[in-house]
């Protein structure tokens, strides 16, 4: 049983790094496809319009990144930016009320302060392991 567990779990990491590479291979095309399109940024200038959607393109390949990293290196803090920066994406893109506006700013604090919450945390008890580990060698 815990052979075919151990067998999971490296096949659970293999797909994960096959879906890490195939995000990998959508953020490059994205970014050659943005960086081809020179035409985009004649319009910029002619029609504000056109650099939300220029904004829009950039925030995608922002968040991708982000969350090929979270791929990479699970953990909170790659998991609360890949948050914060859906929040802000939603908040700077789109067309929203300032109600909504306030709502995702209000999320992004939260968002902020878990992070810096659970990194506190996660200090603490690598302090208290290592001060464990202190008593330990000092009682021997």
């Amino acid at each position: 049983m815990v052979k075919f567990k151990g067998s999971i779990s490296k096949i659970c990491e293999l797909l994960e790094l096959v879906v890490a590479f195939l995000v990998l291979v959508g953020i490059a095309f994205s970014i050659c496809g943005l960086i081809k399109d020179f035409e985009i940024f004649r319009e910029i200038f002619n029609n504000i319009d056109n650099f939300r959607t220029y904004l829009d393109q950039i925030f995608n390949i922002v968040i991708g990144i982000e969350f090929l990293q979270m791929l990479c290196r699970p953990n909170s803090d790659n998991i609360m930016e890949v948050l914060i920066f859906l929040v802000a994406r939603h908040m700077i893109v789109s067309d929203t009320t300032p109600m909504e506006d306030f709502i995702s700013v209000i999320s992004i604090i939260l968002l902020c302060v878990l992070r810096r919450y659970l990194h506190v945390t996660r200090e603490k008890m690598k302090a208290e392991e290592k001060s464990d580990g202190e008593v330990i060698n000092e009682e021997m």
